[in-house]
């Protein structure tokens, strides 16, 4: 079993910038992105990208809701996932591409206070 994943490097960078605007600690950001991946309904099997980023441990990145997680994964595949593609394929790429959909929701509201605000309200918008 697989207890570690590594981010892409542009999560990396991204997660970096986030935190220096935002305070808010990658693990956190992190937790944030793979939401915004979940709420976009296109399938993420196809997306790729690089291991050259950030390592994070499977307790720091989903901590007590580990398990909230997976089920959240799973549904959005449509299928129960093991153990070991749930960590740290499907979780990966969900965190690779929320990074870029969470810098674009940043971008889009221009500073931290809006941008929590906005996220907030993303659960009653449809992402793409």
């Amino acid at each position: 079993m697989i207890f570690k994943l590594k981010t892409s490097k542009e999560t990396m960078e991204i997660l970096k910038d986030l935190q220096a605007k935002t305070n808010l600690t990658p693990n956190v950001l992190s937790r944030l992105a793979i939401s915004c991946s979940l709420l976009d309904n296109t399938p993420v099997d196809e997306f790729e990208s690089d291991n050259n980023g950030l390592e994070f441990n499977r307790h720091t990145l989903t901590g007590d809701y580990d398990l909230v997680f997976k089920v959240l994964i799973s549904q959005h595949c449509n299928r129960h996932l093991t153990d070991e593609e749930y960590f740290p394929t499907y979780i990966k790429k969900h965190l690779d591409r929320g990074a870029k959909i969470l810098k674009a929701e940043y971008q889009y509201t221009g500073n931290y206070e809006k941008f929590l605000i906005h996220l907030t309200k993303l659960n009653d918008e449809v992402i793409l």
